[in-house]
């Protein structure tokens, strides 16, 4: 019986060379990359809603909704990442020339799944944190409606709101808020279950 050779990590330079010519999307974590898996019809339905809600509630204001094919950076995990979606105000910094890696988001969305949850939950959310730009992170299941909004404080720290049925959501990184019921428009019907 042989021995599997180890893989070669890659570099974040050699990801983006791939990444940029791949018609699969995939992350980068440390030299290593994961490809990202499609999901079901109630994490579209959330995610789409409620970059609509973001979009229509920033209007004119200076912040972009932005959708899930921007990728992220976090430098200091070696990271990039996808998240469902994000929100930039001012004026975009990217990676480099492309304009295709965000290095500023104010605001990151994350819809819950079962196989993403602890990921989401756990080691993504600590690299968020590490992003001087990140106002909020904004974690929403895609079960139930509820949206979970952690914002950074003055002084470093994380709040968490929980938001229910009936509720507006405040994102105060971006002044402005999505209703709870607005954002599960739809998402669970296609399955048979009213809420």
């Amino acid at each position: 019986m042989g021995v599997a050779a180890p893989r070669r990590k890659l570099s974040p330079e050699e990801y983006l060379e791939l990444e940029r010519a791949s018609e699969v999307r995939h992350e980068y974590a440390a030299g290593e990359i994961f490809a990202m898996s499609g999901g079901t019809f109630e994490h579209s339905a959330v995610a789409a809603n409620i970059g609509r809600l973001l979009g229509n509630a920033l209007g004119e204001g200076g912040c972009i909704a932005l959708s899930s094919d921007m990728r992220i950076k976090i430098p200091s995990a070696d990271r990039y990442v996808y998240p469902d979606g994000s929100v930039v105000c001012g004026r975009p910094e990217f990676e480099d020339e492309r304009r295709d890696t965000l290095l500023n988001p104010v605001l990151v969305l994350e819809v819950l799944s079962d196989s993403s949850e602890a990921y989401d939950r756990g080691d993504k959310f600590a690299h968020y944190q590490t992003v001087a730009s990140i106002r909020e992170v904004v974690l929403a299941s895609q079960k139930a409606p509820r949206i979970e909004v952690f914002a950074r404080q003055a002084d470093g720290s994380w709040l968490l709101r929980v938001y229910g049925p009936g509720a507006r959501a405040a994102l105060s990184s971006v002044g402005c808020d999505i209703g709870v019921d607005e954002a599960y428009r739809g998402a669970f019907e296609a399955a048979g279950v009213a809420r």
